[in-house]
């Protein structure tokens, strides 16, 4: 008997603001060293995102939080600070005992994956985690790197940046030549080449968390060569075959590195912002991988003229690779009008927008909806605003699962926008940075620093609004909406007053249901 629900692949991609895709027609994106450029040679070109956001659709002004963990954790759990206590990286609420940051699926029992598997769905989660992994209801996992591999040697890969006591004083060294590092950097295990990778609960394995190579022939194939976004694509297309021979739908939460800065293991003394990828090309109608040929030991590696030089533009034409891969195996399994395809980001690009409090530079991000099967009502860009808070409540309407009323939801389900002939979402959008608050409606923005901006026309680079310096120079409207915005962002605000979690944590919550 064919599945009803339609499958769901949520690409949550790692540190690109929204001007680094084409189709939002910055006149400004980021070179291989980070900042800005209108330089023609770092602009990604995405043909398939490009065609995926005009034959679905594309949000013109989505924003997350300003960096990965609070992003994530709006995503995961469709919810702001004020209640899972992810202020920023550095600055997370305790959990109710007072020791260790408070997890998620402990502050949000309803998570993006709990609210999947409760509307029939199995799941997958791909990629990076950054959060204890244990209780979220996937059923299935490709880890990369894995889980606790930061300073731990795994017999397969050396690839990973450790910290040594010399003389007392800890250093951070390079397992792979053996060297101390003098560049700036931090304790990371190699998520692009000869990466860290763990399965979680694969088929076969009789442990619930395994490293991979796990098997003789992997481990003989696994080297310099290996690209850890190609793992993660492998395991995810395994997966989601299985899945339709079992007529099951899917839910793969996908969440790519590529984007987000490394210490290029390949190039260890070029002070590589954004490691190389594999080459590929377009022809026009579809892309051509060249196969990796990397040889060397030691910090001394010859890649053949296989892998790309650095730069973030080369990551997003990479992911615009992958989309394709995706597309195609979607075909292939005959489920291309039955799958969701959303792709996303979760904060600004490194050495641009990450972290950064400034008008909307760390909010700002891509977000591309295709659905083919679902005979959406808007095509092409949309002006409208969106928040990541959005996609929880959005995969709960498309699994049909109903949320309780007593269970506090900051996101909106953007389905009803999506199908209708409703004109817009919602009336304004909110991202976070450690104390400080970034919230923005269609006339006017407030950031992180607590300036106000005239958002009422969108410059070419996507980010020089107007200050507004004198409300008396802005109309009434504006003056309204900034009003009304002080006033719903005041129950967010008690990162001074009710950093933790509660003493007793949370109350008994009521069980999510599926819609009558």
């Amino acid at each position: 008997m064919a599945q009803e629900k339609p499958n769901i692949i949520l690409l949550y991609a790692d540190d690109i603001s929204a001007r680094e895709l084409p189709i939002y027609g910055s006149t400004v994106w980021s070179p291989p060293k980070g900042g800005n450029t209108s330089d023609p040679q770092y602009q990604a070109k995405t043909p398939v995102l490009n065609q995926l956001a005009e034959e679905g659709c594309y949000i013109k002004t989505a924003w997350a939080a300003t960096v990965c963990g609070p992003s994530r954790a709006m995503m995961m759990t469709g919810r702001y600070a004020h209640l899972h206590k992810w202020w920023h990286n550095s600055d997370k609420g305790k959990a109710p005992i007072g020791k260790g940051v408070w997890n998620l699926y402990d502050s949000s029992p309803h998570s993006i994956a709990n609210v999947a598997k409760a509307g029939g769905y199995a799941t997958f989660w791909a990629g990076k985690t950054q959060m204890n992994i244990e209780g979220f209801q996937f059923d299935e996992a490709c880890f990369t790197p894995g889980e606790g591999s930061y300073n731990t040697a795994i017999h397969t890969t050396d690839f990973r940046l450790e910290t040594r006591k010399v003389d007392g004083k800890k250093k951070i060294f390079n397992a792979d030549t053996n060297r101390e590092i003098h560049k700036k950097s931090y304790v990371q295990s190699g998520w692009y080449w000869k990466p860290h990778v763990q399965l979680m609960n694969y088929p076969g394995t009789n442990k619930e968390l395994v490293w991979w190579p796990n098997t003789k022939k992997a481990e003989k194939d696994f080297g310099l060569n290996t690209f850890g976004p190609d793992v993660e694509l492998d395991f995810i297309f395994d997966f989601m075959e299985r899945k339709q021979k079992e007529k099951e739908p899917f839910f793969v939460y996908h969440t790519s590195h590529l984007g987000h800065d490394a210490w290029d293991f390949l190039n260890p003394d070029s002070g590589n912002k954004w490691p190389g990828t594999p080459k590929i090309s377009w022809d026009g109608n579809k892309y051509i991988c060249l196969k990796p040929n990397v040889t060397g030991d030691n910090g001394v590696y010859d890649t053949h003229g296989t892998v790309t030089k650095s730069g973030i533009h080369n990551h997003v034409n990479y992911l615009d690779y992958q989309v394709w891969q995706y597309m195609n195996k979607l075909k292939e399994l005959g489920i291309e009008n039955n799958t969701i395809f959303i792709f996303c980001a979760d904060n600004g690009t490194s050495g641009y927008g990450k972290s950064s409090p400034v008008s909307q530079k760390g909010t700002h991000v891509p977000l591309i909806i295709y659905a083919p099967g679902m005979n959406l009502t808007k095509k092409g860009m949309q002006d409208v605003l969106v928040n990541m808070s959005d996609m929880l409540p959005t995969i709960a309407d498309i699994a049909n699962v109903e949320i309780p009323d007593s269970y506090e939801i900051n996101g909106e389900s953007l389905i009803p926008f999506l199908t209708t002939d409703k004109k817009t979402h919602r009336e304004w959008i909110y991202g976070y940075h450690k104390e400080t608050q970034i919230v923005r409606g269609n006339l006017v923005l407030k950031d992180g620093n607590n300036v106000w901006y005239d958002v009422s026309e969108t410059p070419e680079d996507l980010i020089s609004f107007p200050k507004i310096t004198d409300w008396n120079k802005v109309s009434e409207a504006h003056r309204k909406e900034r009003d009304n915005l002080l006033k719903t962002i005041l129950k967010f605000n008690i990162h001074e007053t009710e950093h933790d979690a509660p003493v007793n944590g949370i109350e008994k919550v009521e069980p999510l249901t599926l819609k009558k």
